[in-house]
């Protein structure tokens, strides 16, 4: 599964991108997050406000019961704002 992380998330994570193999048990993005956050401290302190995290999956916006599958990219970022 590739993940993409944007704008401030990516820098608070460090990376732009990453590919990874999640637990059998990550079935959904929320769980997608739970897991990510539990990969260390700049996880965590990037994802805890899950009210401000978008995703989107294979370039759709999706909520947090979204199922995954593995070869989904998954994309992290903050509200966007137009102007």
């Amino acid at each position: 599964m590739r993940i993409l992380y944007f704008a401030w998330l990516r820098a608070k994570i460090g990376t732009a991108e990453e590919e990874v193999a999640p637990p059998a048990d990550v079935a959904t993005t929320g769980d997608l997050i739970t897991w990510l956050q539990s990969r260390g401290p700049h996880y965590a302190d990037a994802l805890a406000n899950r009210a401000v995290v978008k995703v989107a999956v294979n370039q759709d916006y999706v909520g947090m019961d979204h199922p995954l599958a593995p070869g989904d990219e998954v994309a992290l970022f903050p509200p966007v704002t137009g102007g």
